[in-house]
């Protein structure tokens, strides 16, 4: 008599293989990305409320780079052939935008460790929360906006609302 033998690899193959076909077919909604750029002003500083905290940054220029082959007339010149022009535009010149940002007193500690862990739960921010706006913190608030439409590391309010670690008049400044 002739047995099969299955080798535990080939069985766990098949075991995962036959409950992938248990799954639900139904995949959770992408969640949406909100816009920051659309709560930026582009060129002077915007008149605000009494107490709202802005804060600036400059868009990088755009810059494209044109290069053209030009045919030379054989009879104009006693070598024919191609002559190469190279030619940079700006296609979207540098400006300096605004935002609003949540006020110096109100980003506490505590807030700031908030927004490390929101930023962690998002997969941006890899460190021990501090409670201090460093490096890692600042590279995590760029990464988190900069696919939002602001690519800035100074946290604007709508990030900060967006993140779930500001109530929306937080953003005045204490006592006003």
């Amino acid at each position: 008599m002739i047995r099969n033998r299955i080798s535990p690899f080939r069985l766990s193959a098949v075991i995962a293989l036959g409950l992938a076909g248990c799954q639900s077919q139904i995949l959770p909604k992408a969640p949406e990305i909100a816009d920051l750029s659309t709560e930026t002003q582009r060129g002077e500083r915007p008149t605000a409320p009494k107490g709202a905290c802005w804060a600036s940054d400059e868009t990088p220029a755009v810059i494209q780079t044109v290069t053209e082959n030009i045919a030379q007339d054989a009879a104009a010149h006693s070598d024919a052939g191609y002559l190469t022009t190279t030619v940079q535009e700006i296609v979207t010149p540098r400006e300096k935008i605004w935002f609003q940002t949540p006020c110096p007193p109100a980003m506490t500690p505590e807030v700031i460790s908030t927004l490390q862990r929101a930023l962690a739960v998002r997969g941006v921010y890899v460190d021990k929360p501090t409670g201090l706006l460093d490096p890692a913190t600042r590279r995590a608030i760029r990464a988190y906006q900069s696919v939002r439409g602001l690519n800035s590391d100074r946290l604007s309010l709508a990030a900060a609302r967006d993140l779930g670690v500001v109530a929306s008049d937080f953003g005045q400044s204490v006592g006003q």
